[in-house]
């Protein structure tokens, strides 16, 4: 009986890793301690980012309550925020999942220890373990799905991403507080460890650093095949690794060619005046070319003063203006600036009665299924004179896949709000 529970995990003797150990397991904690922080800082910018409070058909997370305490009207300027903060968000998140993984092993047989709760206050720490470990496998893991498009979630990813992120950052929180200044204090062990035996293998060193109780040395450990500082090398050298294959996708032309793991990476779809990165085709949002000819479409603007009809030869006889914006996705993928030619969003708006500071806009696409086909856009977003509905992008008319007859294109704003395909765009009619 006693050789059997010593072959069970909750047995100190089963685990015989020589690497794990407080110093080890601090290391890969206070990278995380600086790099949890930031992604949850620019998931909310993310969510922000889609002005929620502005119109049903922005907010994915309506029961938010006092989760959205923080929230505020997006700005325009720079005109490249959106893509930064997603970018950061993404890329670092795709970075972080070895140190994580890394972290999680290291501390694995705290999830086996007997009894299971000493105390009150044990309790509530394994309960916050548990909200910690759960958290963050299931944000990572949802994460990297909606980057791979792969949507197999159990409802929208935009709710439970956000609700989510809200649990595991409490109980990271809880956790930081807890763990922190023991952290600090064994990394500097290992410090002064190496700084007395300069001579000694880091392993020795590391084991010096251990000579406290330390529950997640191995009593009984198996020979090392490498030394913890190795496997740090390791640990990062996998951050960089998906660091490097990931990142390009932030960037148009050989660099885009580096993010292997990015189902937006890879070569550029086409050439020409319209061969950037998108997201969904004309074809994958049933957009029928009989509905974009010159005869059939027609765009409908409505306001205070009633209601137009244009065509597309009517726009193009209006006053033409140009913008040099990107186009970023929630994916983390973006394009550098593109060279946009069209009517301003507050020019459309004086059409209907709007002559002054302009209102919030309701824009619908010709698109009748999947998220996003209508979207909202704040009174700021409209009067800038960057705003524009595209008809035209670097120098040539817009492909199909870019938005054909017309699309939206807004300094800052996330991808889908740069609505495609346009239908008709309603100022005033949000309030």
């Amino acid at each position: 009986m006693r050789d059997l529970a010593s072959r069970l995990p909750s047995s100190p003797g089963f685990w015989r890793s020589p690497l794990r150990g407080h110093g080890f397991t601090s290391v890969l904690g206070l990278v995380l301690l600086v790099g949890v922080p930031v992604l949850f800082v620019t998931g909310l910018l993310s969510y922000a980012a889609y002005n929620p409070g502005l119109s049903p058909v922005n907010d994915k997370t309506p029961d938010k309550g006092i989760l959205g305490f923080y929230l505020f009207s997006w700005p325009t300027d720079p005109t490249w925020l959106y893509r930064l903060t997603q970018g950061v968000h993404v890329t670092l998140g795709l970075a972080l999942i070895p140190v994580l993984l890394a972290k999680l092993w290291s501390v694995v047989p705290r999830l086996f220890t007997l009894p299971p709760v000493r105390s009150l206050a044990h309790a509530l720490e394994r309960i916050s373990l548990l909200l910690l470990v759960g958290g963050a496998l299931f944000e990572f893991v949802t994460g990297v799905l909606n980057v791979q498009l792969d949507y197999v979630f159990p409802g929208s990813f935009y709710p439970l991403h956000f609700y989510g992120a809200w649990v595991f950052f409490a109980a990271f929180l809880a956790h930081a507080a807890l763990k922190t200044p023991a952290a600090v204090r064994n990394v500097r062990s290992m410090r002064d460890a190496r700084r007395r035996h300069p001579d000694a293998a880091d392993q020795a060193a590391d084991r010096a650093a251990d000579q406290a109780a330390d529950d997640l040395v191995a009593p009984a450990p198996d020979a090392p095949t490498v030394s913890r500082r190795g496997a740090l090398w390791a640990v990062g050298g996998g951050s960089l690794l998906l660091l490097a294959t990931s990142a390009g996708r932030s960037f148009d032309g050989p660099l885009r060619s580096t993010a292997l793991l990015a189902p937006h990476g890879g070569a550029e779809p086409g050439g020409g005046p319209n061969g950037f990165q998108i997201n969904k085709t004309a074809a994958y949002a049933g957009i029928d070319p009989a509905e974009t000819g010159e005869e059939a479409w027609r765009l409908v603007v409505a306001g205070r003063s009633g209601t137009v009809r244009l065509a597309r030869a009517d726009l193009l006889r209006m006053r033409q203006h140009g913008a040099a914006l990107p186009i970023a996705c929630v994916e983390g993928w973006s394009t550098s600036d593109q060279a946009w030619r069209g009517v301003r969003l507050r020019d459309l708006a004086a059409l209907v009665g709007f002559d002054g500071d302009p209102p919030d806009v309701f824009v619908e696409s010709l698109q009748r299924a999947g998220s996003f086909r209508h979207g909202a856009l704040r009174a700021n977003q409209v009067a800038d004179p960057r705003s524009l509905l595209a008809l035209s992008v670097n120098g040539g008319t817009l492909s199909p896949d870019h938005g054909y007859p017309a699309r939206i294109i807004v300094p800052a704003a996330p991808g889908v709000l740069n609505t495609k395909w346009v239908a008709r765009m309603t100022f005033g009619g949000l309030g």
